[in-house]
C-alpha cells in the first residue's frame, strides 16, 4: 500500500475508535475483524491489526525495565495503568514477560474504563490506597497526565528513559 492510499484508508476509517472499543474490553479479534468488514477497500490492511500486532509492538525500551526494577529493588511499588485489550494484553505477556514484574497491573480493558478517563485513575488510588503526591505517573501521552495533575498526582510525559530517571531522581522517588 503507498503512502497516499495508506492516508485515504486513515481517514475514511475510525481506527482510533476501533481501538478504544479493544481498550474498554471488546473482543480485539472480533471488533478488528469486524471494523475490516466494514471497510472492504481496507479489510487486509485493517486486518494486520491483529494479525501483526507483534510487529507494531516492538521495540521494548531495555533501559525502562532497568529503572523499574532499580525502583523495586528499593522496595517501592511499581503499578502498571495501561489503555489495553484484555486479549492484546495476554498476548503481550507472552511475547514480553517483563510485564510480570510490576507489582500491579490495571488494565483499561478489565477495568471497563480507559485514560485519561478520571474513573480509571480513581479505581487505582481505591485499590492501591494511595492518592495524590503518593503517586508518580509516567504515560506518553500528555492528555493522560493532564488527569492525574488534575487529581494530584506526580506527572512525567515519557520521551526517554533518561529523562524519565532524572525526574525520579529529581523528586526523590529513585535514589
Amino acid at each position: 500500500m503507498s503512502p497516499d492510499e495508506r492516508r485515504a484508508m486513515f481517514a475514511s476509517v475510525d481506527l482510533h475508535t476501533m481501538n478504544d472499543r479493544i481498550d474498554h474490553g471488546e473482543n480485539w479479534r472480533d471488533t478488528v475483524y469486524a471494523t475490516a468488514a466494514a471497510h472492504p477497500k481496507y479489510t487486509n490492511m485493517i486486518r494486520l491489526w491483529h494479525d501483526r500486532w507483534a510487529e507494531m509492538a516492538t521495540p521494548t525500551i531495555p533501559r525502562s525495565w532497568d529503572i523499574l526494577r532499580r525502583l523495586r529493588k528499593q522496595r517501592t511499588p511499581v503499578f502498571a495503568l495501561s489503555n489495553f485489550g484484555i486479549e492484546t494484553f495476554a498476548f503481550a505477556e507472552t511475547l514480553y514477560p517483563e510485564l510480570a514484574e510490576f507489582d500491579r497491573r490495571f488494565i483499561s480493558g478489565h477495568m471497563g474504563v480507559t485514560k485519561p478517563s478520571r474513573p480509571i485513575y480513581e479505581m487505582v488510588e481505591v485499590e492501591t490506597g494511595l492518592n495524590g503526591a503518593q503517586l508518580f505517573f509516567a504515560d506518553d501521552r500528555k492528555e493522560n497526565i493532564d488527569t492525574a495533575e488534575a487529581m494530584g498526582w506526580q506527572g512525567h510525559v515519557f520521551t526517554s528513559p533518561d529523562r524519565l530517571e532524572h525526574d525520579l531522581v529529581r523528586l526523590g522517588v529513585l535514589q
